[in-house]
């Protein structure tokens, strides 16, 4: 077995309320954002997840303090001699290290990392990262897996205009513009929540950014910043973590703190499905009557259905009744590397290239599976909710990276699920 595992019994319906954490995909570029100004900043709502200790480890690398006085508080302590070069071995740990390179250069003036790594489901190239900043008059080489951004002179603010709506690449050159001198317009930008949540964050900071969450994003840049208290978005992948729970093994439950606004189309295609969703005064509710029925799916970047999500869609497919076709956009089929998992518990699923065809089964069965990455390994979790016999997921570690307490907050709701 590889690092702790989650054991999981077939469970009767769900039942209760879980309250969701703080979005993974937003507080990791917040703790980018950091760098863009000293002094001391205070973020609420963190989830006590492995990448947060990671990116915390980052910026002590580099000369920051970070402290957790209490639960869901951070506190980062920002120096004005930070030394703009994350060791080797953290920079090239984890995926979203490559969005300190735009605010670290526009602060400093240079800055040198390892390319990033992350989590296993195929190539995700940073050129788009690249090329944006070096629209603002950066310099990039790349030497041996090392990437170094150099613009002595200061940024200055230029339109960019995004191949792909990257939301990497967006928060990059948007971290970066912020102290560019002049304009910077981003278009074709990314949309989705986590963007305008860092934009709110900058705002805070004194940035002057009008447009986040569209697809133009303009910035005026600003001679300095200063540091903020944000609080973060709650997790909408969490929230369809959830949902998926619920859908598959039945229930009614309530996620607090929930926006209903940052999941519309995913509580559409969960209502062809036959789970019924409702905002509510605590956040969203969410009801699955019966066996839920299959449907088509297509990722595309938001406001369309996160390939985050589709992990949550295969395992909710896999026991619903007909054939349903998922199709992935966005990365490479890399990231259907998890069916085989899923077909140790009886799955009946094939894939076509980018497309995966999923005909539904009235239950799974017990398994030993390993959990590939983040959302996969929770995947098998809610899929081991219809399996009888007992499932095993090993390799949970991967699912520490974005979850905190999963285990307990399932167990709340009735699930019978442990870690060993």
């Amino acid at each position: 077995m590889e690092g702790p595992g989650i054991l999981v019994r077939a469970s009767g319906p769900l039942r209760g309320s879980v309250t969701l954490q703080g979005a993974k995909n937003s507080v990791l570029k917040l703790l980018a954002a950091t760098t863009l100004a000293q002094g001391t900043t205070t973020l609420h709502d963190v989830p006590e997840i492995s990448d947060v200790g990671w990116m915390s480890d980052l910026l002590v690398a580099m000369g920051a303090t970070v402290e957790r006085p209490g639960a869901g508080t951070l506190v980062v302590h920002m120096p004005a001699d930070l030394v703009p070069e994350p060791p080797y071995e953290l920079a090239a740990r984890m995926r979203a290290s490559i969005v300190v390179l735009g605010p670290l250069v526009a602060r400093h003036g240079w800055a040198r990392m390892a390319l990033p790594g992350g989590d296993d489901f195929g190539t995700r190239p940073i050129d788009l990262h690249l090329r944006a900043l070096e629209q603002l008059g950066v310099t990039i080489t790349v030497v041996d897996g090392v990437v170094e951004a150099r613009a002595p002179r200061g940024l200055v603010g230029a339109p960019i205009a995004l191949d792909f709506p990257s939301v990497g690449a967006t928060e990059n050159a948007l971290m970066a513009a912020v102290l560019a001198r002049g304009t910077t317009v981003i278009d074709n930008a990314a949309r989705e929540p986590e963007i305008a949540d860092l934009a709110a964050f900058l705002n805070r900071m004194g940035g002057r950014i009008v447009g986040a969450g569209s697809p133009t994003i303009r910035i005026e840049g600003v001679d300095e910043l200063s540091p903020a208290d944000h609080t973060l978005i709650p997790d909408r992948i969490e929230a369809a973590t959830f949902l998926a729970a619920v859908a598959i093994a039945g229930g009614e439950i309530t996620l607090c703190g929930a926006r209903p606004d940052h999941m519309e189309l995913l509580t559409h295609k969960l209502g062809q499905m036959g789970l019924r969703t409702s905002p509510c005064s605590e956040g969203l509710w969410a009801y699955a009557p019966g066996r839920l029925a299959a449907v088509d799916v297509s990722t595309l970047p938001y406001p369309g259905v996160a390939t985050d999500y589709k992990p949550l869609l295969v395992a909710m497919l896999a026991v619903a009744s007909g054939t349903g076709i998922v199709t992935e956009n966005i990365f490479s089929s890399g990231r259907f590397r998890y069916i085989d998992e899923l077909g140790r518990m009886g799955a009946d699923i094939r894939t076509e290239g980018h497309h995966a065809v999923i005909s539904g089964v009235e239950r799974l069965r017990g398994a030993v599976v390993t959990a590939p990455d983040i959302r996969a390994g929770a995947a098998l979790v809610v899929a081991g909710l219809r399996a009888d016999g007992e499932t095993l997921v090993t390799g949970a570690h991967h699912i520490d990276r974005g979850y905190e307490g999963l285990v307990d907050k399932l167990a709340a709701l009735g699930a019978d699920i442990s870690r060993v």
